[in-house]
Order: C-alpha cells, then structure tokens, then sequence
C-alpha cells in the first residue's frame, strides 16, 4: 500500500500572520522586511497581492517600493511567527504523530492508514487553519514527501493538490527542473547543459549520464522525478540526524574584494565551530554560498585533507573556495559558510605527526567556555577587530560584557 503523505504550506506565513495582527493590513500589498537603515533592509516575506506586483524575497526596501509603490512595509515578529506555527502544528497533531517540521510555515505529515481519506484530511486542516487561526494553508497529497511538498507549490493559496501514483507522469513530468525540491538555480543551469528542462526530461534521462554531471545530488533528483522517494516522515520530538553546520549574514554593505570575504568567514566560523564542539561533531567537507548584489547566487563544496571542528580550518577552507571559485564580476551582498560531510569525533582516523590539530581544539574549547561565562563578544580573533562590513548584530560583533577584553 502507498504512503499517504500531506505537505501543508502556510501561504505568505509572515505577511498573512501581520494581517491577523493588525486587520488593517488585509486586502494591501504588504512586505515583512528587516530594518531600512542597514542591509537587513531586505523582503523577508511578502503578500500575494505584493507577489502579484513583482516583490520577490530578497529584495531590498527599496527595490520592492520602486516595483510597488504602494506596499506596506511592515517589520519582523519573529516570536509571535513561532507562537502562529506551533498552532498550526497542534492542528496537524489532531490527525497524526508523524508531523515533521520544514521551517516555521511548513510541515509534512504522514496520515498512512488515517481516516477519512487523505484528501478529505487535508480539506480538514485547510478548514480549521482558516478558522481557528485566521490564515490559509495549501495542501499537497501524494505517495511520497516530495511530490507532496511539490502539489502544495502548485495552487496558492487557500488549496488542495493531490498527485496519484497513476497520474504523476501527467501532473508532475511537464513542470520545469526548478519546480523540484533541492534542485536550486545552479543545478537547473547545469540540467539545461544536457538539454533537461523539464521534470519529465529529467526522469527519461540517462541516469548515469545525470551522476557523471552532478554526482550524488542527481543520483537523487532522478530517483525524485521518477516518484522514487522513500524517505519518512520523522515523528513529533523526532530530530534528523545533523548533516551541515551553517552561519550566514547579509553584510551592511556589499564585499568587494577576497580579504573583506575574509573577515566574515572568520566572523561565521567562530559559531560553526562551537556548534561542532557542543555536539561532538567534526566535518569532512566545506560548502560556501554567495549571493551577489544582483540576489544570484552560487554555491561551492571542497573536501577538507582532514576531518576538522576547529573555525580556523574552516575559514582557511572557505576563503580557498573563494579564491580559485568565484570570478569577483559583481560584489558579494550576502554569504554564507557551512560544515558539511559530519561525522563524529570518536571515528577512528590516522592521526598527522606533523599538524598540531589537538592543540588548536584545546585552544578553541577554552574559547568557548569563555564565550559561555562572558557572552560572544568576550574573546574574538584579531581580524575582527577592525573596520569590517558585518551587521551589528552579529554574534562576533557584540561588545564584550562586563569589561572583559580582547586578547
């Protein structure tokens, strides 16, 4: 018997919440963005009406007001984001155990086995969020996670999409490559090199010519076009074992040059790597995405000589990345750094006579109980001290508490 898997979708989640808030914001064009002063001026979230209009995340205040003069700009509520979606998750809770989270607006849920139908499930829920919590959700039903996720992105807002076992070919195979969860903008331009533009192209392509291409990402977009996705729903309280580390900022002003780049991978990897110390983890591999001034972004990976947990490997890593991968034709407006390739600190390895890892990780532990008595900004690498283009809210920004110095 198939699996009967929801994706319920929360339609413009932050704009929808801010017109629950406040009723006069129905019915206009509205944006959630960050502050106007400084970078984080950006659409974080907007309305369908602002969609209609051209506004697209990412955009800063001031592009989005050129395109709709008259859209409300409104600020961030994040805690009152997070209050909205554990009510959604206590509706979704009513039908199954089986609710796993993708981000705050979204959740998958398994209803194998549930009554009534997994159609009429799914009307249910779109029924009661509208009710209860003033807000519309779409709905996808299917036989997998990631034709479920896709029906939802089919008909906003306020819908319900089923694809069938017997009708996915039909449904699914004429949208393009980009409509499929993980594939991103550069692996639907690396697609269109081979002549794939359509999920469908995708799935009668050649499967060993599509993992020469992308490897192991196309080994699984392949399987995904062709329905093959067995991967489960993980239970309430259930976590997904870590598989990245991540840190990213959108910079007060754009980086023109490597050395500036520098100074924000040193300034992200400091969080990364005590991430992977309080977590017993050490990675294999580094990833580094850009996003230009243009909001294009590009995204890189390298394998470490070996496994690591400590934040100078992985600024080193990632500043390598930039150098030999990114041609610097536009400046960076935002960029991001993540571990990737994680496995546990106890894994056997060959240990280098020759490279004081140990020693560094001793140094970067102290550092971090430091940083736990005194707060973030209490010890910080010299290179940040200086004039630098990250936002004041940055953890390697903050000012060290209580007088506590820098070394």
């Amino acid at each position: 018997m198939d699996r009967a898997i929801l994706h319920s979708d929360a339609n413009a989640f932050y704009a929808s919440v801010e017109a629950v808030l406040h009723p006069e914001l129905k019915g206009l064009a509205v944006a959630v963005c960050g502050a106007a002063e400084n970078r984080h001026g950006i659409v974080l979230a907007k309305s369908e009406l602002a969609k209609r209009a051209g506004v697209k995340t990412g955009m800063t205040n001031r592009e989005a007001k050129r395109l709709c003069p008259e859209l409300v700009l409104v600020p961030p509520h994040h805690e009152i984001y997070e209050k909205f979606s554990r009510r959604l998750r206590g509706i979704y809770e009513r039908y199954t155990d089986r609710v796993e989270a993708y981000g705050l607006d979204e959740c998958w849920l398994d209803v194998t086995g549930c009554r009534p139908s997994p159609r009429a499930i799914a009307e249910e829920i779109r029924a009661a969020v509208k009710a209860e919590i003033g807000i519309t959700v779409s709905v996808g039903v299917s036989f997998n996670k990631v034709f479920a996720k896709l029906g939802s992105d089919m008909k906003k807002p306020d819908a319900v999409t089923e694809i069938t076992r017997a009708d996915f070919k039909q449904t699914v195979w004429k949208l393009p490559c980009s409509d499929l969860l993980f594939c991103g903008r550069a692996t639907t331009e690396k697609l269109k090199t081979l002549g794939i533009f359509t999920i469908g192209d995708l799935a009668n392509a050649s499967k060993s010519a599509i993992v020469r291409r992308l490897g192991k990402n196309g080994e699984m977009l392949w399987k995904y076009a062709n329905g093959q996705d067995d991967s489960p729903v993980l239970r309430i309280g259930e976590e997904e074992q870590v598989k990245s580390v991540g840190h990213g900022v959108t910079c007060v002003a754009d980086l023109e040059n490597i050395e500036e780049a520098n100074v924000v991978l040193i300034a992200l990897t400091q969080e990364i790597g005590q991430k992977l110390r309080s977590l017993g983890l050490q990675a294999r591999g580094v990833q580094v995405t850009v996003r230009d001034r243009d909001l294009m972004s590009e995204s890189w990976q390298q394998l470490l000589r070996e496994p690591t947990q400590c934040a100078a490997d992985l600024s080193k890593a990632g500043k390598e990345i930039l150098k030999t991968r990114y041609g610097w034709k536009k400046p960076i407006r935002s960029l991001t750094i993540g571990a990737i390739h994680l496995e546990s600190v106890n894994e056997p390895r060959q240990l280098s006579l020759f490279r004081p890892d140990d020693r560094q990780r001793r140094v970067e532990g102290a550092l971090d109980r430091i940083r736990d008595k005194f707060g973030s900004g209490a010890i910080k690498p010299a290179a940040l001290l200086g004039e630098n283009k990250l936002p004041e809210e940055s953890p390697a920004q903050a000012p060290p508490p209580g007088g506590i110095g820098h070394p």
